[in-house]
């Protein structure tokens, strides 16, 4: 059924729903109210949707207008936004009734549908953005040099067509990071290990790292401004960044605009390219610009190339006037344990590690729950290192906005060890031994998704263990006994057994010491639906379940999930799972492994090197549509086994016809089909050759099937052949017979 919703305009000019804040203004009108003003004058954002053929106007002054106010008869004090002028084809910023701004295709209206706009006003720097988010998606920035600090309301204007607003909500001037934004509230984040507001699903799922070019006259985490040349652009900067580099007078500064009236825009885009890449562009004849203005701010790095290139212009007597295009590179470099350490030449490494010890120039102060504050920090070296934090300081909740953030379930200790790293790139842990903190800062390294870190804990915690027991993993038993003997600190081997007669006769807190905390984080790494049923029914009645809450909870959980597929198969098959249970349980590891049953399809189930299993004539495969060059959705078929299907894994093919709903069903007939997991508008495949895997969960990850199939539901993304599957890797997990 189709509902469609009729507004009839009457004679009445203008209709204000109070319920979902609507308002319609009529030609050359202006809606005004109580609620619509800022709480602090001079300073103050506006968020709201907008339908119009052209001039959606607001305007901002001190005192509130009448209905039937417009900007040109104003004679007091204000500033007027015109999004849409000259029909729909300009941007425009008059104050006190002249224009400063007019600028063409910038922030056009639309009549068929609403769109969200922002407009922040603060000590006199208008800003103007489009979508729902304040500072994000910014269209225009000008700062007045006369400032009026006065303004407080806003009325909403039209021209010579009527101009819908809706969804209208007033805040305190609050772009995400802007200059002097005081912070007003403190943000609550909450680790629950499943993600929560780390979104670490997100950090993995192919998401790009930003690098410091990208921060390049960008707003994100801005907290310094440059007014360059007549025009007085404004191009914002980071002074952790140029403090790095040179001598900036932020210290000297009531606010944080470095006024440079004389100098044009091209020259200081070149400074800056120069201190966030490492390199630049700029022409011949404004060389000797370039030159003055990095002296100004003793950026020696860049003095001296300039100086360099000028020597060796003289040499050649080539004409200063010239148009020709001169590279500047930094020829500096720094050492670092990993090359993709994000701060190089000519940024000092020194002075930025500097930085998180003295606190200067942070913008966020990172607190642990039951510790306290655990240092000050910068939102913008937490984001280049990690695109969990990148996400939390960028998505427009709570964190984005304030200065303190307060984490859960961290420890305090690895967690700083972690932010130092960030800064400094090297993991400042004298011993070298497997202590606790080390093993918490690798969890944390791979939450947070900070590889490098990652990477050396492991090779740390590789190094001692190959230098104090051997390596070879034969069976998750050994993998417990390895806890259990690093937990105790002894120096011989201890396995699960002998640990149960130590407990009859002494309490953990004696027996782990110190480690009893590490042993539960630990503890769940053990892979125990891989080992024999008997063992864990031995492990249940130890005294490692009775005195160990963790140990017992995860036996507890394992062996009742295995008596209940027991049970089902029973009254189903009429057979018994126990032989099937010790011999063919296939476990995911990680992406692309050869740990399913496919690939074990492809060896003939243990016997020779792998084949492909379609050859062998194991497995069947069939297509809904002819063979191509895409996979369409397709059947696997086993001969004569059954799986009960619990993780499986697809690749996307080179294309980028990425699928988005689909489901995955199983099959005993080849007839009636059972689905094992739908995915409704699933945007996780995002990348051409991507892996990504998913579990199968409830009861239908218990039954067992012998046909399985991969079907869309929806179209794919892109223009073209939206009904193709395009995978080129499908792998299943289980319980096999």
């Amino acid at each position: 059924m189709l509902w469609l919703l009729v507004l009839q305009l009457k004679s009445v000019t203008m209709k204000v729903d109070e319920k979902k804040r609507s308002i319609t203004v009529a030609p050359f009108e202006c809606a005004w109210d109580e609620e619509f003003q800022f709480r602090e004058a001079g300073r103050g954002c506006i968020t709201f949707e907008a339908s119009a053929h052209n001039d959606v106007t607001l305007v901002f002054r001190q005192q509130p207008g009448s209905q039937h106010y417009h900007y040109k008869m104003d004679n007091s004090r204000h500033y007027t936004v015109i999004l849409g002028s000259h029909r729909n084809k300009r941007l425009k910023i008059e104050v006190d009734g002249k224009t400063v701004v007019d600028v063409a295709g910038i922030g056009l209206c639309c009549s068929s549908s609403f769109q969200s706009y922002w407009i922040s006003i603060y000590d006199g720097l208008i800003s103007i953005g489009q979508g729902r988010h304040p500072n994000n998606n910014i269209l225009f920035q000008w700062l007045d040099p006369d400032p009026n600090q006065n303004v407080r309301y806003v009325g909403l204007s039209s021209w010579d067509k009527h101009v819908g607003y809706r969804n209208i909500s007033l805040m305190p001037s609050a772009p995400q990071n802007s200059i002097l934004w005081s912070q007003i509230e403190c943000a609550y984040v909450e680790q629950d290990g499943a993600g929560g507001h780390t979104r670490k699903e997100e950090s993995k799922d192919g998401l790009d790292q930003r690098a410091l070019a990208n921060f390049l006259e960008n707003w994100d985490f801005s907290d310094a401004i440059f007014v360059v040349g007549s025009e007085r652009k404004v191009v914002p900067a980071h002074k952790v960044v140029l403090g790095s580099c040179g001598d900036f007078p932020f210290n000297l500064m009531s606010r944080p605009a470095i006024e440079l009236p004389s100098v044009s825009y091209p020259v200081l885009h070149s400074l800056l390219e120069y201190i966030y890449t490492g390199s630049t562009q700029i022409s011949e004849w404004q060389l000797i610009s370039l030159l003055e203005l990095s002296s100004q701010f003793k950026v020696k790095p860049l003095v001296m190339c300039c100086e360099e290139i000028i020597s060796c212009l003289k040499m050649s007597d080539t004409v200063s006037e010239s148009s020709k295009k001169l590279q500047l590179s930094s020829s500096g470099s720094q050492a670092h344990q990993f090359d993709y350490f994000p701060f190089k030449a000519p940024l000092n490494a020194e002075k930025i590690e500097q930085f998180l010890v003295n606190g200067e120039h942070s913008d966020v102060n990172i607190y642990v729950n039951g510790h306290g504050l655990v240092t000050h920090a910068h939102k913008l070296i937490l984001s280049l290192w990690s695109v969990t934090f990148d996400k939390m300081f960028t998505n427009g909740m709570k964190e984005s906005s304030s200065s303190n953030v307060f984490f859960d379930d961290v420890p305090a200790e690895a967690f700083f060890l972690l932010i130092q790293f960030m800064y400094s790139g090297e993991l400042k842990v004298d011993t070298k031994e497997i202590t606790p903190v080390l093993v918490e800062l690798l969890l944390l390294s791979d939450q947070f998704g900070i590889t490098a870190l990652q990477f050396d804990c492991c090779k740390r915690i590789m190094e001692f263990l190959s230098e104090h027991g051997d390596m070879t993993v034969t069976s998750e038993e050994r993998v417990l006994d390895a806890i259990l003997t690093w937990c105790m600190e002894g120096c011989d081997c201890f396995n699960w057994t002998s640990v149960h007669e130590l407990l009859s006769t002494s309490r953990p807190e004696k027996l782990f010491g110190g480690r009893l905390t590490a042993i539960n984080t630990l503890l769940p790494f053990v892979r125990f639906p891989l080992m024999q049923p008997s063992v864990l029914q031995l492990m249940e009645k130890s005294n490692l379940a009775e005195n160990i809450e963790v140990f017992r909870q995860l036996l507890v959980s394992i062996l009742h999930r295995k008596s209940t597929i027991d049970y089902l198969l029973d009254h189903r098959l009429q057979k018994p799972l126990n032989s099937l249970m010790r011999d063919y349980v296939w476990q995911q590891i990680h992406d692309g492994d050869n740990n399913g049953i496919i690939y074990y399809a492809g060896t003939s189930f243990g016997k020779h090197q792998w084949i492909n299993p379609v050859l062998a004539k194991n497995i069947t495969v069939t297509a809904s549509s002819p063979n191509s060059r895409y996979t369409d959705p397709k059947a696997l078929v086993s001969k004569n086994y059954q799986l009960m299907c619990n993780y499986y894994t697809v690749r996307q093919d080179g294309s980028t016809t990425f699928m988005r709903s689909w489901v995955l069903q199983g099959s005993m007939d080849g007839w009636s089909w059972t689905s094992l997991r739908v995915h409704e508008d699933d945007q996780t495949i995002c990348q051409p050759g991507q892996f990504v895997s998913w579990p199968i969960t409830g009861p239908s990850a218990l039954l067992p099937f012998r046909f399985f199939r991969v079907m869309l539901t929806g179209p794919a993304t892109g223009v073209s052949n939206t009904w193709n599957l395009c995978i080129c890797f499908l792998e299943l997990y289980g319980y096999f017979r």
